[in-house]
């Protein structure tokens, strides 16, 4: 493992930076290739942000949000690449970037050391804040741009600072980029208060197939929902989350069917079970309160070895507890 002095020397070392992160990017991950954009950008590097997916709709007003690029034609004219809570190169979709000299900074318990300088924290509740000890450590001052991007990354990676990985350490970073220049209502109105209609009318349809059992629940949305709906895949993001906000439900699925009929999963907890082991094992990662995986179909398939898993894990964590 590598130390913020280490990535801070390998910047210096190079002029021109690719900044990306994960396919189906998050607030985290767009906030983060935001600021880490910035950040370089102050330290009178070239950088620009490319997210194999696009932004998603609500974060596209944030600072820097309409440069970024989806697809890079020619990776001879970088020295190197950023590549944020990603775990290999090929899940970021931008072609090109394993051949460029690599930090991969990260904040999963999952983390896979595949870059040349890999800088990971776990104890972190986003990489955002990876991206802003970067920035101290280089001597950058944090604008108000660059507070907005990181700032909303954490806002979002936290759900609202709601998840078990909210510290003391998670409201003392929120205060100092709303010392910077973050406004935090504004934040909140954006990513809350302006989803597209195609979102509510995808959530319509995924409410309609909850399940609850015990204190597990589990919805799912086909290739037709998606379709009927208008929607996109940015739009499946934080719908788990609906699943999970009932009273006594400690962990929730949610099941995201693709063209190919297999399903993309989302799992999330209240903190007593460890979804990242579950996606784990699925092939999966994230933390142990949010994580995600792919599983074959057809549906009754996937889901029924997707809540044996649950259903063992909430057993395990019953049986620690009493």
């Amino acid at each position: 493992m590598n130390t913020l002095t280490d990535v801070v020397k390998a910047v210096q070392s190079r002029q021109r930076w690719v900044v990306t992160s994960h396919a189906r990017p998050d607030g985290d991950a767009v906030g983060s290739v935001l600021g880490c954009v910035q950040v370089l950008r102050a330290m009178g590097k070239q950088a620009d942000g490319y997210l194999g997916d696009g932004v998603p709709f609500i974060y596209r007003g944030l600072p820097g949000a309409s440069a970024v690029r989806t697809s890079l034609a020619d990776p001879s004219l970088y020295d190197a690449v950023f590549i944020i809570e990603c775990d290999s190169f090929a899940r970021a979709k931008v072609p090109g970037i394993s051949s460029l000299f690599s930090i991969n900074i990260d904040h999963h318990m999952s983390f896979k050391e595949f870059a040349d300088v890999n800088y990971v924290v776990p104890t972190s509740a986003a990489a955002s804040e990876l991206v802003y000890n970067v920035a101290v450590a280089a001597g950058v001052t944090i604008t108000p741009e660059i507070a907005t991007v990181l700032y909303t990354a954490v806002l979002t990676d936290t759900g609202s600072f709601c998840y078990s990985g909210t510290t003391a350490q998670t409201f003392a970073f929120a205060k100092a980029m709303v010392q910077a220049g973050a406004d935090p209502v504004a934040i909140a109105q954006q990513v809350y208060f302006s989803n597209p209609a195609s979102k509510m009318h995808l959530l319509g349809r995924a409410l309609a197939t909850l399940r609850i059992e015990g204190a597990i629940s589990w919805m799912h949305v086909s290739e037709a929902d998606m379709l009927a709906s208008g929607a996109t895949e940015q739009d499946c993001e934080g719908l788990v989350n609906w699943a999970l906000g009932i009273h006594g439900v400690e962990a929730t699925a949610f099941f995201r069917e693709s063209a190919d009929a297999s399903y993309r999963v989302s799992l999330r907890s209240k903190g007593r079970v460890d979804v990242a082991r579950i996606a784990e094992t699925f092939g999966g990662g994230g933390h142990r309160c949010a994580s995600g995986h792919g599983v074959e179909g057809p549906y009754e398939v996937a889901t029924a070895r997707v809540l044996s898993a649950l259903r063992a894990a909430l057993e395990v964590a019953i049986a620690a507890r009493s």
